[in-house]
């Protein structure tokens, strides 16, 4: 592609050589290659300006920058905010593919992943062919292909949007994350309709304060045409005040909601209630218990309906759904014990989990749980305070400790669980953990696994290793 198409749009601030052959765009200077165009871009600690040599050393013959780059041998173009030209250089790389599609993005510390599958479920009973971007994996129809980020870096964001445009993909939901709108992975991107859930504790190692996280989040508003919020959420209620031409509301609680949950019914195996909207009340079955799976179902109903769904198919597709990897994730064991999978990993998620599952519990709540390493070290004691309090035992370990020590991180978390003054197990090793989690448990009990999700592996150090519990609770209970 010749360089005048791929710079298309990008204002910069010096002359470039317009009809150089680019083969390839990257931000990483081990991907570049020859004739790469290499992005210059800085995020947290790193500023892979000083990489710029090594991708030329690689084979790039174009460096993007903001900042002076000392190479006379190579052609360098300056932009004012390489992220911004990252984004778009990589849309038209890929041929714009996003054009092509219906955009539906959902933003929010919880829910994003299960709204998601709940709107693809939607979507794909209307007879829609839909793609999906998040945590859990992307999926083309029901094509998978791997995820490692809940959004991806803008060069692989445009690439699977062009796979799924090419595949005939009508509708692409997608969760965005913060670090995606604050990096601008998703800039000049247009969401036919995106959903706010709520904002709870997270990630403030990289935002450092919940300000900044509602700011990095906020900026999903301009990009949509119409962004359905939670007005039971404090956050929502700002972001229906600050954009009242552009927002909806929906809400368990509030019957002046645009959107809002009547007559709800909750029970071990799923959940029943009316969503009532513009005088029309309709009841909606689910199959995925707890009080956040209302708020889940709500939300997908909502931003479906505002699509021009009908109410029938809304019904149907959230009633399809069965479970969502690694979210309330009952494991199929043959014991008089319930074993279930979540991926809660901050305090709120924590909360919510437990909370629900007392909802319906018979026998003891034993929480198996740790923090990730790296991370923010504030919700530690604030997790171990809340599992403490609302479980009958906890069981303190491992998530993924990364470079920190994991006995350090756990005594962090204990200050919490002491001070709750419920009852405790501490063992460093995950596997360990869980075979005795498991060894333990009586009749009717529930041992939740949290924080791994739908996580199938385990970081120590910088090593990532395989680490299903899904197959570690096979395992133990094949013995």
């Amino acid at each position: 592609m010749k360089m005048a198409q791929v710079l298309e749009g990008v204002k910069t601030r010096n002359p470039y050589n317009q009809e150089r052959d680019i083969t390839s765009i990257c931000f990483d200077s081990r991907a570049a290659k020859e004739n790469s165009m290499f992005v210059c871009m800085k995020w947290m600690d790193i500023d892979s300006h000083r990489y710029a040599k090594a991708a030329f050393d690689n084979g790039a013959c174009v460096i993007v920058a903001e900042d002076p780059v000392e190479l006379p041998e190579c052609e360098v173009i300056y932009v004012d905010d390489s992220k911004e030209a990252f984004a778009k250089i990589s849309a038209n790389f890929y041929g714009c593919p996003a054009d092509r599609l219906k955009l539906i993005g959902v933003t929010g510390t919880k829910g994003k992943t299960s709204i998601t599958y709940f709107i693809k479920s939607i979507l794909d009973y209307s007879g829609r062919k839909t793609g999906l971007i998040g945590t859990n994996q992307n999926l083309i129809g029901d094509k998978i292909i791997p995820a490692h980020n809940t959004t991806p870096f803008a060069s692989e964001l445009h690439e699977l949007l062009a796979q799924m445009a090419d595949a005939g993909v009508e509708y692409t939901v997608m969760e965005v994350a913060s670090h995606a709108l604050e990096l601008k992975r998703v800039f000049g991107l247009t969401f036919e309709v995106a959903g706010f859930t709520n904002l709870t504790q997270d990630h403030l190692d990289f935002h450092h304060d919940m300000e900044h996280y509602f700011q990095s989040k906020k900026k999903i508003v301009p990009m949509a045409k119409k962004v359905l919020v939670n007005l039971d959420d404090p956050y929502g209620k700002r972001l229906l005040e600050e954009f009242p031409e552009k927002t909806l509301s929906f809400s368990c609680k509030d019957k002046d909601a645009d959107y809002f949950a009547d007559r709800i019914h909750l029970a071990q195996r799923g959940v029943i209630f009316d969503l009532c909207y513009h005088g029309e009340r309709h009841e909606i079955k689910l199959q995925i218990p707890g009080s956040f799976s209302v708020y889940n179902a709500l939300c997908a109903a909502a931003m479906c309906l505002e699509l021009g769904m009908r109410i029938e198919e809304v019904a149907k597709g959230l009633m399809l759904v069965r479970g969502v990897m690694g979210r309330a994730e009952v494991v199929p064991v043959n014991t008089d014990y319930t074993v279930m999978i979540d991926y809660a990993h901050s305090p709120d998620s924590l909360k919510n989990i437990i909370t629900t599952i007392r909802e319906f519990a018979k026998g003891r709540i034993i929480t198996l749980f740790g923090c990730g390493g790296d991370r923010d070290r504030a919700k530690r004691p604030i997790m171990g305070k809340i599992a403490g309090e609302l479980s009958d035992l906890c069981i303190v370990t491992s998530d993924n400790p990364r470079t920190e020590d994991p006995h350090a991180i756990i005594e962090e978390i204990l200050v919490g669980v002491r001070e709750s003054g419920g009852a405790y197990k501490e063992i460093d090793n995950r596997k360990e953990a869980i075979g005795y989690a498991l060894s333990i448990a009586q009749k009717d009990d529930i041992v939740l696994l949290a924080g791994k999700g739908h996580e199938t592996y385990q970081i120590l150090g910088k090593t990532k290793i395989d680490f299903d519990e899904r197959q570690i609770v096979r395992e133990f209970l094949n013995k």
